[in-house]
């Protein structure tokens, strides 16, 4: 018998795995046709750009270079405009084949290059997103668009194998909620984006399939559902007691049904804030999901001054970590695979302190008592580490000699320096090896 049944009550039952809590870091990979115009205004966040102007502007000029094809049926968009004077007329369609066609270039070694250098525990591969395209060979192709929506080449599965050969685990990416060969475009709101999920038994079987396709192909350690489902949570169980009958270890996000979620008539096994949606409750596990810029899919238009740099991603690392979450760190290859050289960058910088200060990281646990401030103005984060230490980290400290008021008790230790660190009550005395790091990590046993 089964061990979970298509019910709230069974599908609750499930305990988050450990492996999900351990990780703290992740690469989530948007590689879809949108990648080809690879354009979206360079503005604020979706999510602070709503709480500014409102919705319908926040979608109208929508910073994610992913939602392409529906900005580009949003009336007076700036993609229109754009689209109107690069390409005139030319249809979605011959995108996706230029997609296709790019992504044969594509050597998956190199991400796996990048993946390992990056220290991040699993990743997340985009398998379908708004515009029905599939990232995987299968046989149950978009109803509307035909063969010409599926890739040839197994795209999904070679980013799992890429991961998987440096030692890290492999979640998939669904848009459940918006395929809009189904239901139109140009969706300009919050509400009208949650009203477009397509409700008919059709989709649900053809999503279904696709889901049970994916599992039963890719064994994926996580489900990363997005937008919606139709029936919303209720809708979603007998797949969530599906999934977790085949792999008891996997993870469901909440995307299913957010405001389910909230509401208590919907599972999921961790939440989901992005940007500054500041999507967080007391005692949830979550995972905090960004891109490097404003977009998720490559926009040509971002260059050093628009991405995040090294040093803030870390900064939301180490924040997320001690709030008790991890970070999901998107990158948005070009249309033939390649990872864009300041996205690379980026997680190669990561990984360097992560190399170094990885055990305040990887396997900690969130304190109660977990944000102090030294005598200089700069934050501390505090972690308890795997080995039982505690882990405090700096955000930038400008002085060698400071005090933390509140330092647990006992000796200290800077990571990445052999030499020692002097303490007196909470006044700490560093050796002189700091410069240019964005973040230090003192142990404390």
């Amino acid at each position: 018998m089964a061990k979970y049944e298509a019910s709230l009550e069974s599908v609750q039952q499930h305990q988050l795995p450990q492996w999900f809590d351990d990780a703290k870091f992740g690469i989530f990979i948007h590689w879809y046709p949108a990648s080809v115009p690879a354009y979206a205004p360079l503005t604020e966040d979706l999510f602070a750009q709503t709480a500014k102007y409102g919705d319908v502007v926040a979608f109208t000029e929508s910073p994610y270079a992913e939602w392409y094809v529906n900005s580009l049926a949003i009336e007076g968009s700036s993609v229109q405009k754009h689209h109107a004077e690069v390409y005139g007329d030319k249809p979605y369609d011959e995108f996706v084949d230029e997609f296709f066609e790019a992504a044969k270039e594509w050597n998956p070694n190199d991400w796996a290059d990048v993946f390992a250098q990056s220290h991040a525990k699993y990743i997340v591969m985009g398998t379908r997103h708004i515009d029905g395209a599939l990232m995987w060979p299968t046989d149950l192709h978009n109803p509307f668009k035909g063969p010409r929506y599926t890739s040839s080449r197994d795209l999904v599965g070679e980013a799992c194998d890429a991961a998987r050969s440096v030692g890290m685990r492999a979640g998939l990416y669904y848009c459940g909620g918006l395929d809009l060969t189904y239901q139109g475009l140009g969706y300009n709101g919050w509400l009208s984006m949650l009203m477009a999920t397509p409700q008919s038994d059709e989709y649900k079987q053809y999503a279904t399939a696709h889901y049970m396709e994916l599992i039963e192909r890719y064994s994926p350690d996580l489900l990363w559902n997005d937008v919606g489902w139709p029936g919303g949570g209720a809708g979603a169980l007998q797949l969530m007691a599906d999934y977790y009958n085949i792999n008891e270890n996997g993870v469901v996000n909440d995307r299913f049904d957010m405001i389910g979620v909230v509401q208590g008539s919907a599972h999921c096994d961790y939440i989901t804030p992005e940007y500054s949606s500041g999507l967080t409750a007391p005692g949830r596990k979550f995972e905090v999901c960004r891109g490097i810029g404003m977009s998720f899919g490559y926009n040509q238009l971002d260059d050093e001054t628009t991405y995040a740099s090294s040093t803030e991603l870390i900064h939301l690392l180490i924040n997320s970590v001690a709030d008790g979450g991890n970070l999901l760190l998107n990158i948005g290859p070009k249309a033939n695979g390649e990872i864009p050289d300041i996205q690379k960058q980026r997680l190669i910088e990561i990984g360097q302190w992560l190399e170094i200060n990885g055990a305040a990281i990887f396997g900690s646990n969130k304190l109660e008592l977990n944000t102090l401030t030294a005598s200089d103005g700069s934050v501390v984060r505090l972690t308890h580490g795997s080995d039982g230490a505690t882990y405090a980290m700096i955000l930038a400290t400008a002085h060698d000699s400071f005090t933390i008021s509140g330092l647990p008790y006992g000796s200290v230790e800077l990571l990445g320096s052999s030499e020692a660190v002097q303490r007196e009550g909470d006044t700490i005395t560093l050796p002189a090896v700091r410069t240019g790091q964005p973040a230090l990590a003192l142990r404390i046993n």
